[in-house]
């Protein structure tokens, strides 16, 4: 006898349920002290190919982030100086932050809610990593390129 309610749907699941900590594994933590100034901050951060640097007090201890919107609109569009503005008085202190036991679907939750790209990852107050929109999705584009590449394999055979 056939019973239907034996068949269970199929779940997709949109993103794999990693971790923050299985996320940012490997990372190099950007980060830098509150006085040096946005050109420094920006020329590291240009160098390291990524769009936001934390900012730590001397003891490792996470008190702000500076990412590229904050160029365009604390330092560019308000006409300051970046060889002379401090981090300081740029960044944004008032950080939301994820441990790294945390799902990434949790900081995607945030950056979804807050309007904002960039979730720092903290442990006891330290940052272990950054987890952004964009890597926060590496493996899903990834994926989606892949599929492209064997499309356009495919087509070229044809």
């Amino acid at each position: 006898e056939f019973n239907a309610s034996a068949i269970k749907p199929i779940k997709e699941t949109p993103m794999p349920n990693r971790t923050l900590r299985q996320v940012v594994e490997g990372q190099t933590v950007i980060s830098s002290l509150a006085d040096a100034s946005v050109r420094a901050a920006a020329v590291t951060m240009a160098n390291s190919k990524v769009g936001a640097i934390m900012v730590v007090d001397g003891k490792g201890q996470l008190t702000g982030l500076f990412t590229e919107r904050d160029v365009l609109n604390r330092v560019v569009a308000k006409g300051l100086d970046p060889d002379t503005t401090p981090l300081s008085a740029v960044m944004t202190s008032a950080l939301q932050t994820a441990t790294p036991d945390k799902p990434l679907a949790h900081a995607l939750h945030m950056m979804f809610e807050g309007g904002f790209r960039h979730v720092p990852v903290v442990e006891n107050g330290k940052p272990v990593g950054m987890v952004s929109a964009r890597n926060a999705l590496g493996l899903e584009i990834c994926q989606f390129e892949k599929e492209l590449k064997d499309r356009d394999h495919i087509a070229e055979i044809l």
